[in-house]
């Protein structure tokens, strides 16, 4: 298994490779920029080693105690963590609902500061129609822009797959290599 060093490595060499790719198949700056932002996003704070004390992990920072029930819900190179699809799909929604959580937070105490300082008669209302708008632009987005969510959830699948890849193809040649030395 490769070190993050090697990970590291191996997303920023990919880099230009994928930009290219990608320009050239869309002709699109924008989805470029989704699909290479994606990529390195993924390669370097939100792939498969995010389910052990690892790079990914440490670097969240302050932040990176979210990921803790992740580490401990999946075993490492699980189907769910390192699996091609389902891995990134299950880190996305996982985030997700960490952000509605923060989002949804900052929304009550900030109704309740209003409220306390006389600029609203009632958080609870406030709160309502703050979390109505929120799921509204949010749905809103996601169907404005599909192509754009669609390349950027391409940019994180394609650094997960990467980190996977080379994680598969240093354990084969470690075998090879035990098995040349016998």
């Amino acid at each position: 298994m490769p070190s993050g060093r090697t990970h590291d490595s191996i997303t920023l060499w990919s880099l230009p490779i994928v930009a290219g790719i990608t320009f050239g198949l869309t002709q699109s700056g924008n989805l470029t920029l989704l699909v290479s932002g994606g990529f390195l996003f993924a390669g370097l704070m939100f792939g498969p080693d995010l389910d052990i004390y690892s790079q990914q992990y440490k670097r969240w920072g302050i932040l990176r105690w979210i990921w803790l029930p992740y580490r401990r819900g999946l075993r490492h190179r699980s189907l769910m963590s390192h699996g091609a699809i389902v891995g990134t799909i299950g880190r996305i929604l996982y985030l997700s609902v960490w952000i509605v959580l923060f989002v949804s937070i900052g929304i009550v105490l900030s109704a309740i500061v209003q409220q306390f300082f006389g600029a609203i008669p009632n958080w609870q209302n406030t709160v309502q129609v703050s979390m109505s708008t929120v799921m509204q632009q949010s749905v809103s987005f996601i169907q404005r822009a599909p192509i754009e969510c669609l390349a950027l959830g391409i940019g994180l699948e394609l650094g997960a797959m990467s980190h996977s890849l080379s994680d598969w193809i240093g354990s084969r040649i470690k075998r090879w290599n035990k098995r040349r030395k016998r």
